[in-house]
């Protein structure tokens, strides 16, 4: 368990600074062009769809395999479903940070943005690994 959770805490903290590299990347190559709030909507529409995904993810998936392994801590198979569970949650995570870079880079000012990067940022400090 102690390495799996190892794993799953570098992941999470790779991530993390992947967040915090996207923002930086975004603010270099920002354009200053036309910012269509149509898109904008959208984004945000994808976006409050997957942290609903996020949600229904921990729900079942994470907190199934956690129940489990309170049993059978040693279960190989338990312990990869766990580990594969919090791999989802982050790269979900990180498409939210995606989302801002994109938006971006498309020209839309950093006060539009950022919203998708912290939400990035604190979802996975929020669901970070725990043992269980």
């Amino acid at each position: 368990m102690a390495t799996v959770l190892r794993t799953v805490r570098m992941i999470q903290i790779a991530l993390l600074a992947s967040v915090v590299m996207y923002v930086w990347v975004g603010e270099r190559v920002s354009r200053n062009l036309p910012s269509n709030l149509t898109l904008y909507y959208a984004v945000s529409l994808a976006a409050i769809t997957v942290i609903g995904v996020i949600l229904v993810v921990r729900r079942t998936l994470l907190a199934h395999s956690e129940a489990q392994l309170r049993v059978k801590p040693e279960d190989s198979e338990l312990l990869g479903r766990w580990r594969a569970g919090y791999i989802v949650i982050y790269a979900l995570c990180e498409s939210l940070a995606l989302f801002g870079l994109v938006l971006r880079v498309l020209g839309f000012p950093l006060s539009q943005t950022w919203a998708f990067y912290l939400s990035s940022f604190g979802l996975m400090l929020l669901f970070g690994p725990r043992r269980p």
